[in-house]
């Protein structure tokens, strides 16, 4: 009956029309698959998954079939202490494997155990694990693309970066901010009146500062640090730190690190940076504890090191990697202090006595980490490191307390590093050590010491027989400062600030003050980088009032008095090392065409190329033609009358200087001649023998044979 009743509703429902499942024609449907299948979706794989536990292994062995196995087996138990491999490729061209092989862990916490340990695994001489995540070689190879493709990077040009080096007239460029900070100027030095270069409003935010070669000027702003260069200082770089208030470059000019108080977290260390100048990428960020002694990092003189000094620690990082030098740092109990030498990759260290065990001071040389000298030294209260700017020596300053007597001693050990096994010489100084500076380009150096009001000024020479001689001493200076010319041999004590600004321009050639001088309340002395000039300042960051710079010769001459408002700081630009060798050097610098060309730029500098200059060079040039002239009437003449002597004086040749020498008479005349180094067309670091041919304002005497007698002639370039 029920069967009876199911099938007649089943006929009634056939019978009924199918209803409609299609959307209308104006139906939108607003779902999308993320809320539909949101459970599916999340749970999708991603292209990058896998691909954060493959590590790539470098330098591994290349084999063909038959010792495929075995290097297959060696590689296996040396990976698999970080990790269970479920994966390694081998990858083969030629019938041997390639040299790098692919290896997947289980997870990816195994692939970083894989890459901070077995990175520098060392499997035999000639093969020395480089290990990296894969991850990370994809990145490195988007960085890459990114630089050498065209299409991602277009090349940006800022015009020629060292065009200050072309300048005809020979001027150095240097920068001045004024106005508390608000405007920021750079000049052209010019011995009549500075010579705008660029001026802008708020420019920087604090202060500026030239990168070691000049090619970049960095300015400071809230949210980073940018990057200025070329003809019309175009911005070339910006880097993003936030609160940046202290930088450095490395010499190569290829680094800049910044630092800043405010960014810093445990797990992503942004204290300090140090970025890449070409690409703007941030090569690596480091704690820091405390910036009091900046820089934090110290650099060698290429640029392919650098180092940092932490409680017992000496960490040695290497560029372009930023990594640790050999994956480890250098333990140093007590470490103090260290410094790299300006010439060659050797650190400088010190570390105090402890117990029975004696103060020492070692230079170790990298990356090698030999250590190639060490002297111990007794009785230490402290120590400062000294090196010429050349890093021919390393003066280490100690203070001593010796046994039985009262009050410090200072020694003065001296390395002449370029000997073997690098001897130490000691000068020794009982009075208080005011200031030490090395002579820039030679071996002399210079020390203030004593108690105010009698600060003495001594000058020493280190000879290559290894004596250390006192050239001279002056005493009752009123100095607490030295700053050398770049060139070397000239140098300005100076007192600042509390000694009122005395200046003393010595010339250490013959140790003499060439001048005697003040600038009331002066906060700072800059060189040019050439040495012709230098600058004396007061700043308005350290004085209120009579905020000015003064430009003086190197001799000590007052050229120019420029007041600026709230006048705040001035940088001479640095210029880039010469691309000559020493040899060169020393060839070219007593070459005709050298000689002339410098007369020429003397010239312009010491008169600014005035009218008055042009007008005397082509007068004493026309004398010159006029006396040549006369000169070779006078020769034909007396060639004509040859004959004409013979007969007169009986057949005798009496035109030979020999002939008749017993009717000679002798007479020896002294007379006093100006040292021409007075003269303020003097250059600075000539030899003396160039100094009559590169200034022919002066009359030398030369012999030439005339007729019975000898004359003087003006010799002229």
């Amino acid at each position: 009956m029920q069967h009876t009743v199911n099938m007649a509703a089943e006929s009634e429902f056939d019978e009924e029309e199918e209803p409609p499942f299609s959307d209308p024609e104006d139906f939108v449907d607003d779902i999308d698959d993320e809320e539909l299948l949101e459970d599916v979706l999340r749970e999708r794989p991603l292209e990058a998954d896998g691909i954060d536990s493959v590590v790539l292994v470098d330098n591994v062995p290349q084999v063909g079939p038959e010792r495929l196995e075995k290097l297959k087996n060696v590689i296996h138990k040396i990976f698999s202490k970080f990790g269970k491999i479920t994966n390694e490729f081998y990858p083969e061209a030629a019938g041997t494997t390639k040299g790098y092989i692919f290896l997947e862990y289980a997870s990816p916490n195994h692939a970083l155990e894989a890459v901070k340990n077995a990175d520098g695994y060392k499997l035999d001489k000639q093969h020395t694990f480089r290990v990296n995540l894969f991850t990370d070689f994809d990145k490195y190879m988007n960085i890459s693309d990114q630089w050498e493709t065209p299409e991602k990077q277009p090349f940006k040009d800022f015009g020629n970066m060292r065009h200050w080096l072309e300048d005809p007239d020979c001027r150095d460029q240097y920068s001045v901010i004024y106005e508390s900070g608000e405007r920021t100027t750079i000049f052209s030095s010019d011995p009549k009146e500075p010579i705008l270069v660029e001026e802008r409003a708020r420019w920087t935010e604090t202060y500026v500062r030239w990168s070691p070669k000049g090619t970049y000027l960095a300015t400071f702003h809230q949210r980073g640090i940018a990057l200025w260069g070329g003809e019309k200082f175009k911005q070339i770089q910006r880097f993003s730190h936030q609160g940046v208030s202290l930088i450095d470059f490395s010499p190569c000019e290829r680094y800049v690190v910044t630092f800043s108080p405010l960014m810093d977290t445990k797990e992503d260390p942004q204290a300090i940076i140090i970025w890449d100048i070409l690409t703007g990428q941030k090569k690596r960020g480091f704690h820091c504890e405390s910036s009091a002694h900046w820089p934090i990092f110290k650099w060698s003189q290429d640029g392919k090191f650098f180092a940092r000094m932490t409680q017992d620690t000496l960490s040695i990082y290497e560029t372009p990697s930023m990594g640790l030098l050999d994956k480890k740092s250098l333990k140093i109990s007590g470490i103090k202090d260290f410094s790299w030498s300006p010439g060659d990759n050797i650190i400088a260290f010190w570390v105090p006595e402890d117990k029975d065990i004696p103060a020492r001071v070692t230079l170790m040389q990298f990356p090698s980490r030999l250590e190639i000298r060490v002297r111990n030294l007794f009785n230490v209260v402290d120590c400062k490191l000294h090196w010429q700017r050349q890093g021919d020596y390393l003066c280490v300053k100690v203070d001593r307390t010796p046994r039985g007597t009262q009050g410090v001693v200072t020694n003065f050990e001296i390395f002449r590093m370029r000997e073997k096994q690098v001897p130490v010489d000691v000068v020794e100084m009982k009075e208080s050590i005011i200031a030490f500076a090395w002579e820039p380009n030679g071996s002399k150096f210079a020390v203030l010491h004593g108690e105010s009001p009698r600060i003495n000024a001594s000058f020493y020479h280190v000879k290559s027989n290894g004596k250390i001689d006192l050239i001279k001493m002056f005493d009752k200076q009123q100095a607490n400062s030295i700053f050398w010319s770049p060139q070397g041999q000239f140098l300005v004590l100076a007192g600042l600030r509390s000694m009122n600004g005395a200046l003393a321009f010595v010339d250490t050639s013959d140790c003499t003050i060439m001048y005697i001088a003040e600038h009331y309340m002066a906060s700072d002395v800059e060189w040019d980088p050439t040495g012709r000039y230098v600058v004396t300042s007061v700043s308005w960051w350290s004085h209120k009032v009579d905020n000015a710079y003064w430009l003086w010769t190197f001799q000590g001459r007052l050229l120019q008095k420029n007041n600026k408002d709230r006048f705040c700081q001035l940088l001479w630009r640095p210029r880039p090392p010469t691309l000559l060798g020493q040899e060169q050097i020393k060839v070219t610098g007593f070459s005709t065409v050298y000689i002339c060309n410098i007369y020429t730029i003397f010239q312009k500098i010491s008169f600014g190329g005035s009218r008055g200059l042009v007008e005397l060079v082509d007068k004493r040039r026309l004398m010159m033609e006029e006396y040549s002239r006369n000169k070779e009437s006078a020769i034909q003449l007396y060639n004509q009358q040859r004959e004409l002597r013979l007969q007169l004086r009986g057949g005798v040749d009496t035109d030979e200087l020999d002939s008749n020498v017993e009717d000679w008479e002798e007479e020896t005349i002294e007379f006093f001649i100006m040292r021409l180094c007075q003269s303020h067309l003097y250059a600075p670091n000539t030899k003396p023998i160039l100094h009559y041919v590169l200034f022919p304002l002066y009359y030398i005497l030369i012999v030439d044979k005339v007729v019975g007698f000898t004359a003087a002639r003006p010799f002229v370039i």
